[in-house]
């Protein structure tokens, strides 16, 4: 084989997230699918889970695709789909397969899991079950289009290529690997489950990195089933990814597998509005933020507020939610903070037995009328009819002065980088795969100045990075009307470095390694 760089003709990608909108990986998938749309036409397929209670999925549209006339073979097949086109920009062909017949199926799935691959479904519990049958159904489908069309695929010596995201989707690519070894298959973790579970039961995971056995850890806390897919999925896929480098290193430890290619997570700014829209969305945000303090808190808060905020999944460590917290009862003390603060956490959880509000009861953070800093939790997301804000997170992000992340474990950071896409500049840590990726960007660590203040965090340094924190806020109440235009300014100009179009490449690259590795199976003599 030549170095030439192999490019697929098809392209068949799964995820839990597929249309359907939970966390992260959603916003991956839904930003590059425009941008991989533009070079490989509706020869781009996603395949995401279809709900009984969601036929009427407002990110999925039937509609006319190159695969219609396969439908009626899927069913001939007994698979339930439907298909047609995610609704995000690029609209790219997307198909939802009902998952739940494979349940009845499910024992000898497991078995034929462990005796193929030794995996270890014994210790199932969650979300496991239902992962695996979508999985399966899944690569079914690909199984399914692929005879379908075996004929032209042949012929033309299709290249072709499946992408399984997380380990939900990892016995898909296994079964895939097993049955139809002419097809490519790359696996990428957007973050381990055990590095993530260890950080999210208070075990110190950075310094004590290099010690841990992920095998022994899964054991102790409970993960077996979850770990076990991952870690076979990793080992046997043609290429195996991940989003950072900071992941990149929990793999070689914790799943004994180094990554062949690190994807880093772009976006795509095309919906962040310009001009007058800017604005006037802008101001909207600020005088709903303010107006809704001032009817909650009985405070008589002005436009000249700064007003930040912290926001994502429920992870009260991981993700810096208590860092926040304390940031925000010490910024009530500080010396050189000149301005009222009024801070969002915007997170979805419950206010009954919650640790958020707990913290803050414990601190009295309770935002007394003399007090400079005033704390407003929104717990859920913000989809525009959350019943306060009623803005969506990113026409509610425009209203922002400042956004604080200070995670312990982010393998990526999507929150940060939507940020700084909409001219908010932002606090973050070097324990965030994008705090990282600014500071490579910066050659040094990121000052607010840059759009970007990137923390130096560590498993033991949580007081100074509240500080920190404290510290950034308050001096950039400080700042000039031009100081902070520019800062604003050098955000938006940072995110403009993190676009698809500059990181697909590394996409392409992964490709080329899957479908290599596949032309080495069929040179040894594999007859497909």
């Amino acid at each position: 084989m030549d170095n030439k760089q192999l490019v697929p003709d098809y392209v068949f990608e799964s995820s839990w997230e597929v249309c359907n909108k939970v966390g992260g990986i959603y916003t991956v998938l839904s930003t590059r699918a425009k941008t991989l749309q533009k070079t490989m036409t509706d020869r781009i397929v996603f395949i995401g889970p279809d709900f009984d209670d969601n036929k009427e999925n407002p990110y999925f549209s039937e509609e006319t695709t190159p695969l219609d006339d396969w439908k009626r073979a899927a069913e001939r097949d007994g698979l339930r789909v439907r298909v047609g086109r995610w609704t995000i920009p690029g609209r790219p062909v997307a198909i939802l397969v009902d998952f739940t017949p494979f349940y009845e199926q499910k024992n000898e799935v497991y078995g034929w899991l462990w005796e193929h691959y030794g995996v270890d479904s014994l210790h199932a519990y969650g979300d496991y079950d239902e992962a695996s049958m979508f999985s399966l159904a899944a690569a079914k489908v690909v199984e399914s289009v692929y005879s379908w069309n075996h004929s032209k695929f042949k012929n033309q010596n299709s290249k072709i290529v499946y992408h399984a995201n997380e380990w939900m989707t990892g016995l898909g690519l296994l079964y895939i690997n097993h049955h139809l070894p002419q097809i490519a298959t790359i696996f990428t973790t957007h973050a381990t489950s055990i590095g993530r579970s260890i950080a999210g039961n208070n075990k110190p995971l950075y310094d004590y990195l290099f010690a841990y056995n992920g095998d022994q850890m899964a054991e102790e806390l409970n993960m077996q089933s979850k770990h076990s897919i991952e870690k076979q999925t990793a080992h046997h896929a043609d290429c195996f990814t991940t989003v950072s480098e900071i992941t990149a290193r929990e793999c070689v430890e914790l799943l004994d597998k180094p990554v062949d290619v690190v994807l880093p997570n772009g976006f795509e700014n095309d919906f962040v509005p310009k001009g007058a829209a800017f604005e006037r969305k802008r101001k909207t945000a600020r005088k709903r933020l303010i107006e809704i303090a001032n009817s909650l808190l009985h405070t008589n808060l002005t436009d000249d507020t700064i007003i930040v905020s912290t926001s994502g999944r429920y992870e009260f460590r991981n993700k810096g939610i208590d860092v926040f917290i304390e940031a925000m009862n010490r910024l009530r003390f500080h010396e050189d903070l000149q301005k009222n603060v009024l801070a969002f956490i915007e997170v979805p959880g419950s206010l009954s037995d919650d640790r958020v509000s707990g913290m803050m009861n414990w601190l009295g953070l309770n935002s007394s009328p003399n007090d400079k800093v005033h704390v407003v939790v929104v717990p859920n997301y913000l989809t525009g009819d959350d019943g306060l804000i009623n803005l969506s997170y990113y026409d509610t992000i425009l209203g922002n002065d400042l956004c604080i992340y200070p995670s312990y474990y982010e393998p990526w950071g999507y929150t940060p980088l939507e940020a700084v896409a909409f001219k908010v500049p932002c606090i973050t840590t070097d324990l965030a795969g994008f705090g990282l990726w600014a500071n490579s960007v910066f050659g040094r660590y990121g000052e607010i100045e840059d759009g970007v203040k990137v923390i130096h965090r560590t498993d033991y340094n949580y007081s100074d990075v509240a500080d920190a924190v404290a510290d950034t806020v308050a001096s950039f109440s400080k700042k000039s009307e031009k100081e902070v235009a520019e800062a604003r300014k050098n955000a938006a100009e940072l995110s403009k470095k993190a676009l698809w179009k500059l990181f697909i490449k590394h996409y392409f690259e992964a490709y080329d390694v899957a479908l290599k590795k596949a032309e080495e199976r069929e040179v040894k003599g594999l007859k497909f």
